[in-house]
């Protein structure tokens, strides 16, 4: 027999369909950034060293914590790994041998999440940072929960979701800081999606790298 024969299962089908979900997705989320590009423009040309510094050792406690957690069974659970997946759905990695693919569709989607992120992180800073001012230390606190926990919703493990929480105090923080220094809830809002912008940036550097060496 030449080569071998290729097994596609119900998951793995799945797992394509998510991708394909998830690709038209970056495509709208690209496509909207680039429409709203004054908007991106003002939070990328504010990014400053310090926001990309800060957010090494936040990122190095969110995967410490993240590594202990998910060695607990039920925190290990993420529905993307359990359809084959790899990380977040949003990078496009699987475990299955797709040739050619398994390295274009990742590097097709880290190129709409650079288009993307200036809009999705201010989204993201709206829904879950803006009033912080108004809130009490276990609100914040709760809310930063909830916004690790909705990370568990689009596949990663539930230990890593909650190791996210960490990320959503940094962020808290950030937003309270602007506050500080604009008195105003739209200072508040640019200065921590600024910061989540370079945090996520950091992250997709890593990937990218990472992927370039094979790792």
């Amino acid at each position: 027999m030449i080569g071998h024969t290729l097994r596609v299962t119900a998951l793995d089908v799945i797992a394509l369909v998510v991708l394909a979900v998830v690709g038209v997705r970056l495509v709208e989320a690209a496509r909207s950034s680039v429409e709203a590009r004054r908007k991106s423009l003002v939070v990328a040309q504010g990014l400053r060293p310090h926001h990309f510094l800060l957010a090494l050792p936040v990122l190095a406690a969110i995967i410490a914590t993240a590594l202990a957690l998910i060695q607990l069974p039920v925190l290990s659970f993420g529905w993307w790994q359990a359809l084959g997946g790899v990380g977040n759905p949003a990078i496009g990695l699987t475990d299955q041998d797709l040739g050619i693919l398994d390295v274009l569709i990742p590097a097709f989607f880290l190129g709409l999440l650079v288009v993307a992120l200036p809009l999705l992180v201010a989204r993201e800073e709206w829904v879950f940072r803006r009033g912080a001012e108004h809130r009490g230390a276990v609100s914040n606190i709760r809310r930063s929960v909830v916004f690790g926990l909705a990370h568990a919703v689009i596949g990663i493990p539930i230990g890593a979701a909650l190791a996210l929480s960490i990320g959503g105090l940094y962020l808290t923080w950030c937003y309270l800081r602007g506050w500080r220094a604009t008195r105003s809830q739209s200072g508040a809002l640019l200065e921590s999606t600024r910061a989540h912008l370079a945090y996520n940036v950091t992250i997709l550097v890593l990937v990218a790298v990472a992927l370039a060496l094979g790792l």
